[in-house]
């Protein structure tokens, strides 16, 4: 199987599977291939890259793994980004944040721990907490 990027005669990208390059050369001859946005047989393919491993030792799930990178660093950068701009209370964020969401307290950015059960109420309580994962770096 082959994966074509198609363009129509007016200008919709999409995509299609062939059984091999000839199978695309046949069908479009045929006008069997047309854009599923506006039906048009003139279909042509577009510029693809070629999907090639820089070694034999990369595994093929390279893309994943870099989609693994990208979370991770958005996940560092927001957690240096909350130490630097946000109080820390520690186990104590539950309660400020419940005394902060019934006007009690300043309202103000704070983090801290709360375990699954003391998030889970605040998210039945309509409290705005967003828990994040631990990173690696927590684990050492």
């Amino acid at each position: 199987m082959i994966r074509y990027a198609l363009t129509c005669d007016k200008g919709h990208g999409f995509e299609a599977w062939f059984g091999s390059g000839s199978d695309y050369d046949v069908q479009v001859e045929a006008g069997a291939v047309t854009c599923p946005a506006c039906g048009s047989a003139g279909v042509s393919k577009a510029p693809m890259a070629p999907a090639v491993r820089r070694s034999r030792a990369e595994p093929a799930e390279a893309p994943a793994r870099s989609e693994r990178r990208q979370t991770y660093a958005l996940l560092k950068d927001l957690r240096a980004h909350l130490k630097a701009n946000a109080e820390h209370v520690g186990p104590a964020f539950p309660e400020e944040a419940r005394k902060m969401h019934y006007g009690e307290a300043e309202a103000r950015s704070i983090y801290g721990e709360a375990s699954v059960e003391e998030a889970e109420a605040l998210r039945d309580e309509g409290i705005p907490a967003v828990p994040l994962p631990p990173l690696p770096e927590d684990q050492n």
